[in-house]
């Protein structure tokens, strides 16, 4: 839980404030590829990186709970972001909107679980 809270909005500001600015002077290129490389850095090296430091086991719930989640996540990402029913490469604010309310209801879905098994 806190990983996908505290340090998750932690280690992505930085990269939020770059997207950001590259948005302002458009150029959009730079912050899709910001976004894609931190989060495939995080995924790939630093799980990589505590993996080969002290090996972890990987919980039943991760694949049966939060797999199909981050997978229609991205898929609706993708959909959204390539644009098949509109101007490609473009999310509006509704798009983004949706995707946050997305976030934050995953994350309260994980709340409540954490409070029922305790």
């Amino acid at each position: 839980m806190i990983g996908l809270t505290i340090v998750a909005v932690g280690t992505s500001l930085p990269e939020l404030a770059s997207s950001i600015m590259a948005v302002r002077r458009n150029e959009h290129d730079i912050a899709i590829g910001n976004i894609i490389g931190s989060n495939l850095f995080n995924t790939m090296a630093v799980v990589g990186i505590a993996g080969l430091i002290h090996p972890m086991s990987i919980e039943p719930q991760l694949l049966s709970r939060d797999l199909p989640v981050v997978t229609g996540l991205t898929f609706s990402l993708f959909v959204i972001g390539y644009g098949f029913r509109g101007s490609p490469g473009i999310i509006n604010r509704f798009e983004g909107l949706a995707l946050l309310l997305s976030y934050v209801l995953y994350v309260g879905w994980l709340i409540v679980s954490q409070t029922d098994t305790v």
